[in-house]
Parts: structure tokens; C-alpha cells; sequence
């Protein structure tokens, strides 16, 4: 199993097979534009930018999971992604990331990297690294910067 046979669905309410990102190195995050890390948001644009045309992309899955951090429709989420942070890496419709109700791609990145709550995703932004064959090589924790693991992106690439 890899990420690939995983269907989500854009943040525009289409259907998408994560296989459409076969090949790439694939960084997917759970995402809300009210929390304190949300600064992040430039960053992961910015590694977005300067690596897209060498096969890297940045998957933004916002959850509203964590203090109600998340609280906007769809639309509005897109809009402040778009005119806060400048964001033009695809993003998702809302998902929850723990639970019953977790989407069962958040449950599959979970198990192949389990982090140190045993599998929960701890906080907004947490990242996974995917590599071009679809495996999730590493995990990252919300408070970890995304520079701090660039060399292991450019290794990826």
C-alpha cells in the first residue's frame, strides 16, 4: 500500500487521487490558519516555490481538530491562505486527522510513522515526507520548521 490509491478531496469539493502526485516528493501537512504556527504557512510556500519544477509539492490538509483553529467553510480557508500567506501549493477540503472520523490517509501516515504519541497527530502542522515512491520516510513535529528539514527534501529530489 502507498499513499497513491488514496482519494481526497480539493479544497473546490473535486475528487483527486493522490496517484496524480506520483513521482513527486510529496509534503503533506494538516494545516489552520488561526493557529500560532501559522506563520508556517510562508515557508512551506517558499520551499514550495524554490523546488515545485525538480518534482516537489506541498499538500495543505486543514483541520479544524485543535482549538477550534480551523473554524471557516472551504472557501474562506482558501481565501485566507491565498491573501495572508500567499499560498498557491494545492490545498484540500477540511478533514479531521484523529479519531474515528480521521480520513483514512491520516490514519495510513500515522501508522507508517508513528511520532511520539503513539500515532496521534499532536498539533496543526505536522508533516510527513514522502518520497518519489510514495513512502513516508519521515515525520516532522508541528513546532519543526520546514527549512530545518530542506537538505532532506533536496536528498529526496
Amino acid at each position: 500500500m502507498s499513499i497513491y490509491e488514496f482519494n481526497v478531496q480539493t479544497i473546490d469539493h473535486k475528487e483527486q487521487s493522490l496517484e496524480d502526485y506520483k513521482g513527486n516528493v510529496i509534503l503533506i501537512v494538516n494545516t489552520a490558519t488561526k493557529c500560532g504556527l501559522k506563520n508556517q504557512f510562508s515557508s512551506l510556500e517558499t520551499l514550495y516555490q524554490k523546488y515545485k519544477d525538480d518534482g516537489f509539492v506541498v499538500l495543505g490538509f486543514p483541520s479544524n481538530q485543535f482549538l477550534n483553529q480551523e473554524p471557516g467553510t472551504d472557501e474562506e480557508v482558501s481565501q485566507a491562505c491565498q491573501l495572508n500567506f500567499g499560498v498557491t501549493f494545492p490545498l484540500f477540503s477540511k478533514i479531521n486527522v484523529n479519531g474515528k472520523d480521521a480520513h483514512p490517509l491520516f490514519k495510513y501516515l500515522t501508522k507508517q510513522q508513528s511520532g511520539i504519541l503513539g500515532g496521534a497527530i499532536k498539533w496543526n502542522f505536522t508533516k510527513f515526507l514522502i518520497d518519489r515512491d510514495g513512502n513516508v520516510v519521515s515525520r516532522f513535529a508541528p513546532k519543526t520548521e520546514p527549512e530545518a528539514f530542506e537538505d532532506e527534501i533536496k536528498k529526496l529530489l
